[in-house]
């Protein structure tokens, strides 16, 4: 097993043999002859294991576990100490020691203890390092966005991530709902816990209270065993059920008791069990109507909206387009080793005016074939799928004597979009700023603000001067 290891002592002897014994163990093994070097080694040295000696001249062992804990506290430390200092090995365990081995010990003894923390440690370390990978994909890393709505929604998860409060996540197919929902549980406080993922949508009415709950042997035809469900699953972590608009009303009762009372009992029980779960839900559909048509309890409804998120179409932030299009080329490229293939000006243009109805979801898919199936060192238009290829945007790129850089082009393609956008708005309703801006769910305010960054005048709205906005 690989693993740096630094021993401490003052005794020569004694660093000789433990250096000689730990070497054979395949361990890289480093020394020093007293705690002052030690205390210097432990700040440039970057070790798994120390193994001090408790009794040394000046800086003793206790001082060189409190100062390894201090610069690392997954730096693990073991304690040689004399016969007879129980009570201190103790009060070193209490401050943070792995183990202590009592003189005499025999080799084996060390060997064993040593194999032991060491594992310990190591694991520790990757499970750290798993984390900041796992934050890496699944943060606000991969929700991509800078609009207006986009920088809304990363100021609620911020918000609400670390509190243990009950959210509901709206928005239509495709716009990353679940994206959403890890980035709220992974930067919570139960991130090395369990999160577990249901989609309501997927399930049977018969099968969504079984894998909700679970269910005994013999619960019914085909329950040949115990099973748990996803709530005991989600034990001390989280439930995210997607699509929750879609389970039945039967099942929703349940759910809410489970909510209130954070307990339940499988189908086919009587025992009564009880969990710790955040629950998240996310719906695209209207739950104020299906609570109208009594498709949806009431209660739930607002048990689940404690706090609501509501994720944007991509239609609405239109801005968002061509960073997701730069994204979604990276993220491929990578995922299927491939080079980055930038889109032409043409492509990113239709890009940005498409509709997409499939949102996210649909703009990576279109993304992702591109690149595998163009020809050529770039995306063209004719290299996107029909409907995209054929809905480009009227704004054109301004010509320049030399190529654009990938910023440069996006940049001048969202700008050209925006201006005919809010021009064509204005344009329907006679210069009238409070209609246009109500027509595309803008405040008036912003919408004045858009039209001064863009040098949009009244005027090329067909509007005269004077008469009333």
């Amino acid at each position: 097993m690989q693993g740096r290891v630094l021993i401490v002592d003052d005794e020569k002897a004694m660093l000789l043999a433990l250096k000689g014994l730990l070497g054979k163990e395949g361990y890289q093994v480093e020394t020093a002859a007293s705690g002052e070097e030690a205390l210097r080694r432990i700040e440039t040295g970057s070790f798994h294991l120390v193994i001090t000696d408790l009794s040394m001249d000046g800086t003793n062992g206790m001082q060189v576990l409190e100062h390894a804990r201090a610069v690392d506290p997954d730096l693990a430390v073991i304690m040689i100490t004399a016969h007879g200092s129980e009570k201190i090995a103790v009060q070193a365990m209490k401050l943070g020691a792995a183990d202590y081995l009592p003189k005499p010990f025999d080799n084996d003894e060390l060997r064993v203890v040593v194999r032991r923390v060491m594992e310990t440690g190591l694991l520790r370390r990757d499970h750290r390092r798993l984390l900041e990978q796992v934050h890496e994909v699944f943060g606000f890393e991969q929700i991509v966005g800078q609009s207006a709505a986009m920088r809304r929604v990363f100021e609620v998860i911020e918000k609400i991530a670390d509190a243990d409060v009950t959210v509901l996540i709206r928005g239509e197919s495709g716009t990353g709902k679940e994206l959403v929902a890890n980035a709220l549980h992974y930067r919570s406080p139960r991130q090395a816990r369990a999160m577990v993922k249901m989609n309501c949508a997927a399930l049977s009415r018969e099968l969504v209270e079984s894998e909700l709950f679970g269910h005994e042997r013999g619960a019914f035809t085909g329950a040949i065993a115990r099973r748990e469900g996803k709530f005991e699953a989600a034990d001390g972590g989280t439930l995210f059920l997607d699509e929750v608009g879609d389970m039945p009303l039967e099942t929703q009762a349940k759910l809410l008791r489970a909510i209130q009372e954070r307990e339940f009992e499988r189908v086919g029980g009587n025992a009564s069990i009880r969990v710790d779960v955040r629950l998240i839900a996310a719906t695209n559909q209207d739950l104020e109507a299906a609570v109208r048509a009594g498709r949806f309890r009431e209660d739930l409804y607002y048990r689940l909206r404690v706090v609501e998120l509501v994720i944007p179409p991509l239609g609405e932030r239109r801005e968002d387009v061509p960073l997701l299009v730069d994204h979604f080329l990276k993220e491929a490229a990578k995922r299927f080793h491939r080079d980055v293939k930038p889109l032409t000006g043409d492509a990113l243009r239709a890009c940005v005016g498409r509709e997409w109805k499939g949102n996210v979801r649909e703009l990576r898919s279109a993304i992702e074939r591109a690149l595998l199936l163009a020809p050529g060192a770039e995306i063209t238009l004719a290299d996107l799928p029909g409907e995209a290829a054929g809905s480009a945007a009227p704004a054109t790129l301004p010509a320049a004597p030399t190529p654009l850089s990938f910023r440069d082009a996006k940049e001048r393609v969202v700008e050209a979009f925006e201006r005919d956008f809010l021009l064509d708005a204005l344009r329907r309703h006679g210069g009238n700023v409070t209609k246009a801006a109500e027509e595309v769910g803008m405040y008036r305010q912003n919408f004045q603000q858009k039209m001064r960054e863009l040098g949009i005048t009244v005027e090329e709205a067909g509007k005269h001067p004077g008469e009333p906005r």
